[in-house]
Formats: structure tokens, sequence, C-alpha cells
């Protein structure tokens, strides 16, 4: 009886020492990747590097988990980030000097990865040639291209107090133009195609590539920037710099293949892909050439328009954006 309980024993034992070793040589489950998701829009092709790098997988090669997020409004994008339900996002900047002023300080700002000097501009309704003809009349803009519609004033000795200024949301320019409701109106393309259709007869009174702020930094008014959550930095360096990387790449990547990125990008934007393309060839990516240099210029532009923005009442305090710049985890590339 004990010699059979003895060799029942070894053999349990023995089946034991096999599954051991099965799980033992079995794959572990891979980690899942880290979720850093993306507040962007998909009517704006200056998200189209960003937008690149998630189809085209830049990210997962990183080890990232990327998804966009759709959020039109930069104001509620920089929310998202702030609040933790994103890690990052590309936006207007004045929305992000807005944020500075109020002593926001869940972010910090890292890139420019796409500028369009001369896609935003102001067009006026039939029997209007100027500003100069504006004079009295009511004239829309958003706070983005209000800074434009401010310079192209400034051309014609001009001021806002010379017009009727109607901040509107740019989704119901063409709407409002169209009817007669504003006499002319400033905002970004494609939304400024929008406009031509709506008052066809009218005429385009010029664009941010003829203001003071162009002539100065050869950028759009109020250019995008890239900003990321203070926390991720801190706390997770090494993903930034993951996410950096797999940006920068796809900036890149639609610089060096223009078509291919349209083709990815183009289901997103609900266009067709020829349309698309025309768009990004109208716009300027900038990646990993040069950054460094680059970012310098954008952050001077920055504290430029904080300057204008205080000037102008829209902030209480013109902040010192520099002190919201953290490039440390960027690598050359």
């Amino acid at each position: 009886m004990m010699r059979k309980s003895t060799r029942i024993f070894g053999w349990a034992a023995a089946i034991g020492a096999i599954f051991a070793l099965q799980n033992a040589l079995r794959p572990a489950a891979a980690e899942p990747m880290p979720k850093l998701d993306f507040a962007g829009s998909v009517t704006w092709l200056g998200q189209v590097p960003i937008l690149v790098a998630i189809e085209k997988g830049f990210f997962k090669d990183e080890g990232l988990d990327v998804n966009v997020k759709v959020i039109l409004s930069s104001s509620d994008r920089i929310r998202a980030v702030t609040a933790g339900s994103v890690a990052f996002s590309n936006l207007g900047r004045s929305t992000v000097i807005s944020e500075m002023s109020r002593g926001n300080n869940s972010f910090f700002y890292f890139a420019n990865v796409d500028d369009s000097p001369g896609s935003e501009g102001c067009w006026a309704r039939a029997g209007f040639q100027s500003f100069l003809d504006l004079k009295g009349k009511k004239v829309a803009a958003n706070t983005s291209a209000e800074v434009t519609m401010d310079g192209l004033l400034q051309n014609a000795g001009m001021s806002v107090r010379d017009v009727q200024f109607i901040n509107l949301s740019p989704n119901e320019m063409a709407l409002a133009l169209g009817r007669g409701d504003v006499d002319a109106a400033c905002v970004w393309q494609p939304l400024l195609d929008n406009l031509k259709k709506a008052a066809p007869d009218g005429k385009l009174l010029g664009t941010d590539a003829d203001t003071e702020t162009y002539k100065r930094f050869g950028t759009m008014s109020s250019p995008d920037i890239l900003i990321i959550s203070r926390k991720v930095v801190e706390e997770h360096p090494d993903q930034a710099r993951r996410l950096a990387v797999a940006i920068m790449r796809g900036a890149d990547y639609v610089n060096q293949n223009p078509e291919a990125a349209a083709v990815a990008v183009a289901p997103l934007f609900r266009q067709p892909t020829d349309v698309v393309l025309a768009g990004i060839k109208n716009f300027k990516y900038y990646g990993s050439k040069g950054w460094r240099e680059h970012m310098k210029k954008h952050t001077e532009q920055m504290q430029f328009l904080s300057s204008w923005l205080h000037r102008n009442k829209k902030i209480e305090s013109a902040p010192d954006v520099k002190q919201w710049e953290n490039t440390s985890f960027v690598p050359d590339l």
C-alpha cells in the first residue's frame, strides 16, 4: 500500500513538473501599451502629421497606443489635456496663451509641425473692395482670425474700432455672410473657400501673409502649437520622448510622401484624396530637420502674440510663454 501511494505521488509530481515547465516556456502576456490619446480636429489640415503617424502605425512602432479624439474647439482640447482625458493636442496658440495667462500649468508646449501663411484671410461681400469700404460695417472673425483682421486693418490705417466687429464661430460664418448678416468675415482654409462660395461675387481683402506678423516671423498670425500633459513629461519622460519621435516621423513622412499621406488621412477628413492632397501641398509641415531653430522662432512669435492679446484686452496679463516651453524630451533625429 505504501509502495502504491509513493508511485501515485511520483506520477503527480512528474505531471506537475511538466505543467510547470510548459508555463515557464509559454510567452508572457505582452503588457498593454501606454495609452496617450490625441485631441485634434478633422477639419484643419494642420493635423495631418499626427493623423498620419496614427494611421501609418508610427506611434505603435514606439510602443504607444494613440487614437484621435475629435474635439473641434481649441479651448475644449486644452481642457481635455488639463483633465487628463488626452495626453497631447495640436491647437491654436491664442487659446494656449490665454490658458497661460490664467496660470494653467497642466501642460508644456514642445513643437510646431504645421503652418500655412496665406491660408487665413478676410472675404467681403460684393461692393466692398477694401477695408476702407468696411468702415462702420459688420466684420466677423473668431479670436485666431481676429489677429489677421487686425493686421489687415492696420495696413489700411484702421483699427477694430472702425468696424462693427462680431466674434463668430468659424462654422457659422459662411451662412452669415451669404445672408448678409455680416459684410465680411475672416477665417482659415478650408472654411475660407466656403465664404467664397457663400458670396461668389465678393473679394479677398487680404491674408495673414500680408500682415506684420508674417513680415517679422514668416508665420501665420496664430499658428498651431503642440502641447503635452505636464504629468506625462514629468512622470513618464520616455513615453514623451517616444511620442515626439513618432510625431516628427509623421511630419517627415508627409513632406516626403504627400500623395501617400493624403490617401491615409482622406477618409478622416471625409474628402476626396485629390482635394486633401491639394490642401496638403498648400501647407508647410515641419519635422526633424532644424526643429530647434524652428522652435526658437515660434517661441518669439508666441511672445509677440501674447503681447498683442494683452494689448487688445483679450487676456488680463501677458505671460512669459517660455515658462511653458519644454523640449527636453524631444530627441535630435
